[in-house]
């Protein structure tokens, strides 16, 4: 099996606000306070400049956004980006990751349940096409 294989799982409510936590942190790092750097940088440039107006804090974080897409537009060494479809699990890699799953699956109640609902909905629906095929 890969061993770059990384699985995150969020399970529960700690799992959840754990999972918002990194979310948030991570917008208010790279989004919030350079913005509001941004606008107090602006701010003070507008004290010294007459008929400045001074910015808020959406502003401030529009203008980040318009420096860094100047940054990557204008820079001279381009951003590639390489599209290319991710190489697949051989067989014997795909056996071992869908026997991790049904063991995983077996300790699911709610993973059980929804398997039971699926084989019930199966046999349904192969009762009313051999009623079909019957008449």
């Amino acid at each position: 099996m890969k061993k770059n294989l990384n699985i995150i799982q969020i399970r529960g409510i700690k799992g959840l606000v754990i999972a918002g936590m990194i979310i948030s942190c991570l917008i208010a790092g790279f989004i919030g306070f350079p913005g509001l750097v941004a606008m107090h940088i602006w701010n003070i440039t507008a004290n010294y400049v007459e008929n400045m107006p001074s910015i808020g804090l959406l502003q401030g974080i529009l203008l980040w956004g318009i420096i860094l897409a100047s940054y990557f537009t204008f820079r001279k060494e381009r951003l590639v980006v390489c599209m290319k479809s991710p190489q697949g699990l051989n067989d014997e890699e795909l056996k071992s990751v869908f026997a991790d799953l049904k063991k995983q699956a077996q300790d699911d109640k709610i993973i059980q349940a929804m398997m039971k609902a699926r084989d019930a909905e199966l046999k349904v629906k192969e009762e009313s096409n051999s009623k079909s095929d019957i008449k």
